[in-house]
């Protein structure tokens, strides 16, 4: 059994959740591997041996049975990029907050082990969404991918932009808005259901345009199928305006055209028996918490 360990930062005891899982893993003979910087940053807690590192160019292949997230869901998107097309299997232990794809409790994160030796899990195929323009994009380079989200949006300015929206060649609209986010369904429980979207199931195959703030009011939500091509402008009063994959941002010039698209690749999701996404539903959103019930 191979492990890969991930994590950014820590509050308090919460490092302790680390170890308990490095002890279940050290009961079943796993090799481990801890990303470097996070290594560093346990061992300041605890000496750890008997380990190997990786970083984002080096360390890591295909032959990982898991690759365990530990923090939030802001954690886990970026973990997505250490694993970018090797199909590793990643599961998040949350030491956040609200947690959607982070699902495992800290208190539980000796299940992780245990249920995973037991089989009692499946794995979901999550898609992912790219951006594609006429030149790369410095900030992003070769990781010009997002699991939950391409967003176009606002910058240096209190003013609306105009987004020109094309669906394989075919105008769509002019969202008159702060921006536009472009989701996939693991990205429909993130910032697009913040600014009014649909909850998807993680396994459509479907994308949905959420509009941010739109000024023409009859603007709403629209789900598409994941196989369209998207074709952005993007005109304002200012000379840029903010492209963001996940949690990495870019600066582009107005007037650039953007092709947004379905990655040709998957993310492994591991989901456990105990931990579903229907549960995590139930829990985060509070479905079903209403006294007439």
């Amino acid at each position: 059994m191979k492990v890969a360990i991930y994590g950014q930062s820590f509050q308090g005891h919460d490092i302790r959740c680390v170890f308990e899982l490095l002890e279940e893993l050290e009961k079943v003979n796993a090799h481990v591997a801890v990303e470097t910087d996070f290594l560093e940053l346990i061992s300041q807690e605890r000496p750890v041996s008997n380990v190997a590192v990786f970083t984002m160019t080096e360390g890591l292949d295909a032959s990982f049975d898991m690759f365990v997230s530990f923090g939030g869901d802001g954690t886990m998107l970026r973990a997505v990029t250490y694993i970018k097309d090797l199909g590793i299997p990643i599961v998040g232990v949350n030491t956040g907050r609200l947690g959607f794809l982070s699902t495992f409790k800290k208190e539980d994160v000796r299940k992780v082990v245990t249920e995973f030796v037991s089989g009692t899990y499946t794995i979901e195929e999550r898609s992912l969404v790219e951006i594609c323009t006429d030149s790369e994009i410095k900030e992003f380079g070769k990781l010009n991918f997002a699991l939950n989200e391409i967003t176009v949006s606002r910058k240096d300015t209190t003013s609306m932009i105009t987004v020109e929206t094309y669906l394989n060649d075919e105008y769509l609209t002019s969202y008159w808005a702060d921006g536009l986010i472009i989701s996939t369904p693991t990205g429909s429980t993130g910032y697009s259901l913040s600014c009014g979207g649909p909850v998807i199931a993680p396994t459509a195959k479907s994308f949905v345009l959420t509009p941010i703030a739109p000024h023409n009011l009859n603007a709403r939500p629209f789900v598409i199928a994941d196989d369209t091509k998207i074709r952005l402008k993007v005109s304002g009063r200012e000379e840029n305006h903010l492209v963001s994959l996940d949690s990495r941002i870019a600066t582009i010039p107005n007037g650039k055209e953007i092709i947004v698209q379905k990655s040709d690749f998957n993310i492994r999701i591991l989901e456990y028996k105990s931990e579903s996404f229907l549960k995590t539903l139930r829990n985060k959103l509070l479905w079903g918490q209403d006294r007439r019930n």
